[in-house]
């Protein structure tokens, strides 16, 4: 399958991504993955990046799409692909949509994650991660044994600074300003499956029920 996955910071667009790769060995692939694969790879346009990064700026487009377009090429998303938080904004959607045309692709679906805004505020300022492993947490569904205390690994479970209600609310901003109007894109490209729920599985099931 070849899919955008759209939705606000926490609305579950990760955890509907790795489920989705066990059905048919489909990539999971997102911005910062992309980037820092290019930036370990030392490629040409990594290199670039990197150095964007490194001086505080924001990547550009025209690079994003130059380090999507060598991604797509790999063989790995011959099986497939997931897009997870890509494309952001309206002209790197425009431009993926010509990329994919000269490559002689084209996506199955957009799919909308749509969370209600207490549901995601709930959900991220109860969200903690291991500062060694990565793992994660919820104070509430999903506490570490000992509180605190990675189960993996012992080392620190802590509240990520972009995870304080403050911050997500920014989050917030950012998306409806500049990503939630891809929602209308593909929409008006005919791609759009929007689905309210906070289930994993009931996006799965909405999913392949769309391009079964």
């Amino acid at each position: 399958m070849k899919l955008i996955l759209l939705g606000a910071p926490g609305a579950g667009k990760g955890t509907v991504a790795k489920l989705l790769t066990k059905l048919d060995g489909s990539v999971q692939i997102s911005t910062g993955d992309i980037l820092r694969g290019a930036v370990a790879a030392g490629t040409e346009l990594g290199n670039q990046a990197k150095a964007a990064m490194n001086a505080g700026d924001l990547v550009s487009d025209d690079l994003i799409m130059g380090i999507m377009a060598e991604r797509l090429k790999e063989d790995d998303c011959k099986a497939g692909y997931l897009l997870d938080g890509f494309p952001r904004t309206i002209p790197q959607a425009e431009a993926l949509k010509v990329m994919l045309a000269e490559m002689g692709e084209e996506l199955d679906c957009a799919v909308e994650i749509d969370v209600a805004r207490d549901v995601i505020l709930d959900r991220l300022t109860t969200r903690r991660t291991c500062s060694g492993c990565g793992e994660i947490y919820n104070v509430k569904s999903n506490p570490p044994a000992v509180e605190g205390v990675c189960d993996k690994c012992g080392e620190p479970v802590v509240q990520r600074d972009d995870e304080t209600e403050e911050a997500i609310s920014n989050r917030l901003e950012v998306y409806n300003d500049q990503t939630a109007p891809l929602v209308g894109f593909y929409k008006d490209e005919g791609l759009l499956l929007s689905v309210n729920a906070t289930s994993s599985d009931a996006v799965i099931n909405a999913i392949k029920a769309k391009i079964a």
